[in-house]
Order: C-alpha cells, then sequence, then structure tokens
C-alpha cells in the first residue's frame, strides 16, 4: 500500500465490534460476504460523489407520460389483482412477455420452461440454493460478476475461477480444469459464465468457444449457469446465440432480466431450465417469497401490449453507445500509457488493468476522500477477495457525458500521483 489509508469507509460502515448474537448463528453465516457494489451503494449516493462503480441503467430515458399512463391503466382497471397474490411461476402473460424478449435474441422456449423471480439475482441465489452444498465446486469466470461470488459463497461453495482473455472465457483451461477435477473424484455443480457484454470485463464468448462450452458440459455431464443480464443491449458487432439455444442435452440454466431493458426498480427476472429443475426453483421460490411482485407483473404486460419495446431499447443503446465512446475517449486522455483497457461491444461496463505494483481497494479510498469519485475495485469479482487488485470497473452505463469525463480525469489524477509516489520510493 502506498499511502497508508486505515480501514476505508466503506468497511467502517458495516463493522460492528461485539455481537451477542454470535451463538445463534448457523455455520454458514461465518462465510457470508457483503457485495462490493452494495457496500458502495451509500458513499456513491452522496451528490457531491461522480460515480462510475454502479450499473444503473439509464432509467431517465424512460417516458414519462407511458409510465403514468401504465400505472394509471393498472390502478384504474386491475388494482384488485395487482395487489393480490399471484402464482409462484408468474403469470403467463408476463412468461409470454418473457419469450418474446429471448425471441428477440434468436431464442426459442417455451412458457412451460419459465419461472418469474424477483430480478435475476434471484436466479443466482436460488441456483445456488438448489445446487450447492458446503465444500461442492463450482467454476466461475475470472473475473466474475461480484454480486454472484456472495451467493456462492453464503452456501460454502469452493469457487474455481478460470481466467478471461478477450475472446471470454478460456474453454481449454475449463476442460483441463474439469478433467483434473475428474481425476481426484470430483464435479464442479455448475459452470456459471456471462456470456454477453461481461460483468466486469465487457468481453463476449466468441462463437468457437459457445460451441466448446456446451460440448464440454454434454461430455461430462455438467450445468452451465448462463447469466445474460446484457444480451439486448448490443453496440456493434454480429449477434451471437445464446448458449441456452445451443444446448440440445437440457444442460444450461438460463438467468434473464427487466432490469436492464426496462427498469431495475421492478425487480422482474426470469430462469429457464429444464422441468425437473423448474419443478424445484418453485419450491424454493415459494420458501423464499411466495410469487413474484402481481403489481410489478402487470406493469410490465401492460407496457409490451401498449408500446414497442424494442424501440425503447434501440433509444438507451443510443445513449449507452455515446456513454461509453466518451469514456474510451477520456481513458485515452487521462489514464496513464501503463494502464489498458477493454473495448465493450454492448453492456454498461469497461475493465481497466492497472500497473501490478497499484492496489484499486487503496485507490477508491483515495479517489472517494480526495477526488469524490467512485469505481469498483478488481479484488470484489475474485472469490477470494485478494486477487485482481491492480484492477478497476468503469460503469458508463448511469453517468452523464460531461461526468464520465470529470470521473475518468480525476481518476486518472489519483492513479498518476500514486504511480509518481512509487517511483519517487525507488520502485
Amino acid at each position: 500500500m502506498l499511502k497508508a489509508t486505515g480501514e476505508t469507509r466503506i468497511k467502517e460502515m458495516t463493522k460492528i465490534d461485539f455481537d451477542k448474537y454470535e451463538e445463534f448463528y448457523a455455520k454458514r453465516s461465518g462465510e457470508m460476504r457483503s457485495s462490493v457494489m452494495r457496500d458502495l451503494m451509500a458513499v456513491v449516493a452522496r451528490p457531491e460523489v461522480i460515480s462510475l462503480a454502479g450499473g444503473l441503467p439509464s432509467t431517465e430515458s424512460f417516458s414519462r407520460k407511458m409510465l403514468a399512463k401504465i400505472m394509471h391503466d393498472v390502478s384504474m382497471h386491475e388494482s384488485a389483482a395487482a395487489l393480490q397474490y399471484g402464482p409462484t411461476e408468474g403469470f403467463d402473460e408476463t412468461k409470454q412477455n418473457i419469450a418474446k424478449v429471448m425471441a428477440a435474441e434468436g431464442t426459442h422456449v417455451d412458457i412451460d420452461d419459465l419461472i418469474v423471480t424477483t430480478g435475476a439475482q434471484q436466479g443466482i441465489d436460488l441456483s445456488a440454493r438448489l445446487l450447492i452444498d458446503p465444500g461442492d465446486v463450482i467454476i466461475a469466470e475470472a473475473p466474475t460478476y461480484p454480486g454472484a461470488i456472495p451467493s456462492f459463497t453464503n452456501f460454502q461453495a469452493e469457487v474455481i475461477q478460470i481466467p478471461l482473455d478477450e475472446d471470454g472465457l478460456r474453454t481449454d483451461l475449463t476442460r483441463k480444469e474439469v478433467e483434473r477435477l475428474a481425476k481426484n473424484g470430483r464435479k464442479p455443480k455448475f459452470i456459471y459464465v456471462i456470456p454477453n457484454f461481461h460483468n466486469p470485463a465487457g468481453v463476449s464468448l466468441s462463437l468457437r468457444r459457445r460451441h466448446e462450452l456446451v460440448a464440454l458440459a454434454k461430455e461430462h455431464g455438467l450445468i452451465i449457469l448462463e447469466d445474460n443480464p446484457y444480451g439486448q443491449l448490443r453496440f456493434e458487432g454480429e449477434p451471437l446465440p445464446n448458449l441456452f439455444s445451443l444446448d440440445n442435452d437440457n444442460n444450461v440454466i438460463y438467468l434473464g432480466t427487466f432490469s436492464k431493458i426496462l427498469s431495475p426498480g421492478i425487480r422482474l427476472g426470469w430462469v429457464a431450465a429444464p422441468a425437473p429443475l423448474l419443478a424445484k426453483f418453485n419450491l424454493g421460490k415459494q420458501a423464499a417469497d411466495l410469487c413474484p411482485s402481481t403489481l410489478a407483473q402487470m406493469m410490465v404486460n401492460r407496457y409490451f401490449s401498449e408500446a414497442r419495446w424494442q424501440d425503447y431499447v434501440e433509444k438507451v443503446i443510443g445513449v449507452y453507445r455515446a456513454r461509453r465512446d466518451v469514456m474510451l475517449a477520456a481513458l485515452a486522455e487521462y489514464f496513464p500509457e501503463e494502464a489498458s483497457w477493454t473495448r465493450p461491444q454492448g453492456g454498461f461496463y469497461v475493465w481497466a488493468t492497472l500497473p501490478g505494483y497499484l492496489n484499486s481497494v487503496d485507490l477508491l479510498a483515495l479517489a472517494l476522500e480526495e477526488e469524490q469519485v467512485a469505481f469498483v475495485p478488481g479484488s470484489g469479482a475474485w472469490a477470494d477477495g485478494v486477487s485482481g487488485a491492480n484492477h478497476l470497473r468503469l460503469a458508463f452505463c448511469g453517468v452523464p457525458q460531461d461526468k464520465i469525463v470529470e470521473g475518468i480525469k480525476r481518476i486518472g489524477k489519483v492513479i498518476r500521483e500514486q504511480m509518481e509516489l512509487f517511483r519517487a520510493l525507488g520502485g
């Protein structure tokens, strides 16, 4: 650490010196971890902070008149049903609209193969709850979605992470790891992968590797947990088939969400899976929350019946593409030449790599304290919480263009100061 920072504000916010309830906790609670993104939310909510941390969709692009009309129509014509319980798996109309979204990506799904969840995050949690026993192995990308790590570690999984490159998950290394585990009498419960516009790395799994991964799952009888929140948000390049559509052996569980193409506030996602797995998901969801929000489902269904949802997606794609381009230009201007970063073809994030002697957790503390700017440190994307410390995730989705430029300028200033300090100390 180049400059003594002590405990960061993020850690201090959740620090408890004495807990008289310690004897009552389940053993697995000792493995529970917080998501670095959620830890940051309270800090970055301060108006003086420019946040390039949170993956916040551009909800200001949604028509206020349309939202008002949807809310009015639901309250006037469906209020009794909207305020009532619903089926655990969600309404058929909601699932029909989900099927339309998946069809737009070239993926066919029957509504009987779907269950509506409280966001895709619940799909991750239910998958972990259903499939993981303490000590089980799962395979994930390195880096991986920081919000998935707590779900896996909370159920005491051993998370083995396989490196990414510009073509996504290294399927050659994945195969070697699966074969190594098999020699030791072990088998991963699932392979967790984000194939499109990866969070946090911004890369996409190549077509060849998609076929290789599906073939590996078929050969070894593995489950793939495909998390696809960003698939609709392509700025450039040719669309690629989802793993779910390539699979002919019922080995893929697909997770989707309305959060990125409509609104995260409605908290609706979905799981598509083979019937036996889906039945277990239904039981798990009954225990978790009984049913998805009926009010939110009716708002989504009303929107799909009255508006062209793909027109709205095209609108926000234009916003995100412009913001990505502004961030890439700012990085080229304000980051040191020793740094590198990805150029995503869609999604929300740029993944930056700094010299190995820099620690992005320390940089975050300095950036918040001295420059009032935030990002997600790379170590939050590794299960050990230590690896990837010289990386950082930069979100361009929810920030106006002028603030993107200013935020990158401030982060670049902190990075350059720490590099100069390192050199001054003889590094």
